[in-house]
């Protein structure tokens, strides 16, 4: 019997098909053996599972292995585990290749790259400054021969990078490099290598135009902890958080700018603050936490009649849907025609902002450019706004305001002495 199988996504059909119905793409239908015979010809002899207490297990006492970044380390929880295995995911050139050769130049590494030769790698490491003699390097890329070598070396390495993992491969599992079964299977070999060995491992992985991981999204339930690298390629700041960190927190975030020496930590918390002369109207600034740190961002938003029959909503460094919903709670409870305005929204900076702290400040620079007038200097906005209209109390929001207070900022506008947003009508 005759069968096809999808070497990108794993779909099976008795037919062929030009484009695959599963993950469409196109022509990657391959004929291959009657699959039940293929799987009773491989199947597995019966193995009795190996049982011990958990009492009985030594607690290990190996230290986490830090960076010497410490914007790195605090995402990371402290530094990596022995055994660890680390997604590092962003868009192709946001800085991930800068940022591991920078992070890893005090730890003993190996490196292994699919993207980039070995004269390109030197290269950007000559340029960072970094010391190279705890560095070795490959350009193989058979998954094998990589856990075969690293265990012959595993007593003078700490840490194995793969640049990227869409670039190995299996040479016992079918299917295309960077296909879905080829992804799965590599990643599970590296993990419980990972695991047996107590070797750290990074996979640095793609990001799609979508802004999902490249590949299978399972890549991220088979590691231990998942970092995003991001930020705008025009503008100098970069983000690393964790969206999953089973050794550590997920509510962390590290700063980075990127100069020509690489990437500089940033511990400055009004980095994002742009400094002027003169207030203006429609921009106000919030303070929000990240993990236990306390930032400050300055949202902009300009609201123009329109001469659409669609008023436009644009919006950059902040949820789409949840601008969308403020509106409509601004509508509601201040009887504002914001259905005859184009609505602009934008956070300086090139960031994003994750947190709900923000929006009260949106709320107030949408206020101020309907009516052009400025707020007041000095004036610090931080609260979480619910669809009724009442302004709620933020994460961490006493550490914010104690900061904003240190800071210099005169006029601080919270949950404390602000109750709805009709009362932002006598602050505007």
């Amino acid at each position: 019997m005759t069968f096809f199988v999808c070497e990108e996504c794993g779909f099976g059909s008795a037919s062929w098909y030009g484009k695959c119905p599963d993950c469409g793409k196109w022509n990657t239908l391959t004929e291959r053996s009657d699959f039940s015979k293929t799987s009773t010809s491989k199947k597995e002899a019966l193995k009795k599972i190996s049982i011990t207490p958990l009492k009985k297990i030594k607690t290990q006492t190996k230290s986490r292995i830090k960076t010497g970044i410490f914007e790195f380390d605090r995402v990371l929880g402290g530094g990596f585990i022995p055994g660890e295995v680390i997604l590092l995911t962003g868009e192709p050139g946001i800085g991930k290749s800068t940022l591991i050769l920078q992070a890893l130049k005090n730890i003993r590494c190996l490196y292994i790259s699919g993207e980039e030769s070995a004269e390109q790698v030197k290269n950007r490491a000559d340029r960072l400054k970094i010391n190279l003699d705890k560095f070795l390097f490959s350009n193989d890329l058979q998954v094998e021969g990589i856990i075969e070598s690293s265990l012959e070396m595993k007593d003078n390495i700490d840490v194995i990078v793969i640049d990227s993992i869409q670039t190995v491969y299996s040479k016992d599992i079918e299917g295309a490099a960077s296909g879905i079964n080829q992804l799965k299977g590599v990643t599970k070999l590296l993990v419980n290598f990972a695991k047996k060995n107590n070797l750290a491992i990074i996979l640095i992985g793609h990001i799609t135009k979508e802004g999902e991981v490249a590949g299978p999204k399972t890549l991220e339930h088979f590691v231990d902890c998942v970092l995003n690298f991001e930020g705008e390629k025009v503008s100098n700041y970069r983000l690393i958080r964790t969206s999953k960190n089973r050794f550590g927190g997920t509510d962390e975030i590290g700063i980075f700018e990127m100069t020509q020496q690489g990437l500089k930590e940033i511990t400055n918390p009004l980095i994002f603050i742009e400094e002027a002369k003169s207030s203006d109207p429609g921009k106000a600034t919030v303070g929000i936490a990240e993990g236990k740190r306390p930032l400050f961002f300055e949202i902009q938003t300009l609201v123009v009649p329109t001469v659409l029959p669609v008023p436009r909503r644009v919006v950059k460094g902040l949820d789409y849907n949840k601008v969308l919903l403020l509106l409509a709670v601004v509508r509601k409870n201040l009887n504002l025609p914001l259905d005859s305005y184009d609505i602009y929204v934008n956070v300086i900076g090139g960031v994003s902002i994750k947190g709900t702290g923000a929006d009260l400040g949106l709320i107030a620079s949408l206020l101020s450019s309907v009516k052009n007038k400025p707020l007041s200097a000095g004036s610090l906005f931080i609260g979480e706004v619910g669809l009724l209209g009442e302004i709620r109390k933020t994460f961490f929001e006493e550490k914010v305001v104690l900061e904003g207070k240190r800071l210099g900022f005169k006029k601080i506008f919270s949950s404390n002495n602000i109750k709805n947003v009709k009362e932002l009508r006598s602050i505007i």
